[in-house]
């Protein structure tokens, strides 16, 4: 098997697995807070890659470097951008708030032009229009021309969870850290805040160990495996687009696990947006991107 054979396996584990958590966050939200649902993942979490960190024989590196960069990093990333994205789910239908996420690739090559000095194309522009657009049918639920949406703290939770992840992983561009140090050092920062936040907020409640067990999935496969196989699969893969578009295959399983495990059903605005969000990602990565001429 080749390289590229196996990231693209690696990476259509990463995908299989981020298509499972939009049910699993409502299923875990049915029983439990945010704050809750996030302290849980991110114990688990955090112990995944600790054990992993270990293994590789990079705990004395983990221990001794990158802190300055991870006491901001883990603020974001877990704190501030799951906490938002579980509001959000918390709020909104799944589909809803899993295709309104999908807009971060988007928020962040918007963002690039003040923080990083990069210059949008005339393909960036077009793939903002196509994609908000999707955004306006799922937040108006198809009332293209009624601006009374549903739940518009939902939607705005959800969009801000774009932005967060967008700007994390701006900031992030030159960050030093490996990937899986670093991202032990963020869960090492954030997981005290949100114990702290824990206990002066809902405090620690018993759920059952239905809610226990949807918790430790989401820590266990959303942050912590699906990261990792994605991790191998980039740095196995000879060009990153080949994997990159993998992602594209995730939303319509999300659409049918939240259908028949959640029991929601498909909107047809959900659907609408949710093209049109994906149409404007393609539009996103065609090879024009990179033309020089500013739009």
């Amino acid at each position: 098997m080749t390289q590229d054979q196996q990231a693209m396996l690696y990476g259509l584990g990463a995908v299989a697995l981020w298509a499972t958590v939009a049910t699993a966050f409502k299923v875990a939200l049915a029983w439990m807070s945010p704050l809750e649902l996030m302290w849980i993942a991110a114990l688990v979490s955090w112990l995944l890659m600790g054990v992993l960190v270990i293994k590789q024989g990079k705990m004395a590196l983990a221990l001794h470097q990158g802190w300055r960069t991870a006491l901001w990093a883990g603020l974001m990333n877990p704190v501030a951008y799951y906490l938002v994205l579980f509001a959000a789910y918390d709020r909104l239908p799944g589909q809803e708030a899993m295709a309104l996420n999908y807009t971060w690739a988007l928020a962040m090559a918007f963002l690039a032009v003040p923080l990083l000095g990069h210059r949008l194309t005339r393909l960036d522009v077009a793939a903002g229009l196509v994609a908000y657009s999707g955004v306006w049918v799922i937040a108006t639920r198809g009332n293209v021309f009624n601006v009374a949406f549903e739940d518009p703290l939902g939607v705005l939770l959800a969009l801000s969870s774009t932005l967060l992840w967008a700007l994390y992983w701006l900031l992030n561009a030159r960050d030093q850290r490996q990937p899986l140090v670093g991202q032990w050092q963020n869960f090492s920062v954030g997981l005290p805040v949100l114990t702290m936040l824990l206990l002066l907020g809902p405090g620690v409640q018993w759920h059952g160990w239905p809610a226990i067990g949807a918790g430790v999935y989401v820590g266990l496969f959303e942050m912590g495996v699906a990261f990792v196989l994605w991790q191998l699969a980039v740095q196995k893969v000879s060009r990153t687009a080949k994997v990159s578009n993998l992602i594209f295959l995730s939303p319509p399983v999300s659409l049918l696990l939240l259908y028949l495990v959640v029991g929601e059903p498909m909107l047809p605005s959900t659907l609408v947006g949710l093209v049109l969000i994906l149409c404007g990602l393609g539009i996103q990565q065609l090879p024009g991107k990179r033309e020089k001429r500013a739009a």
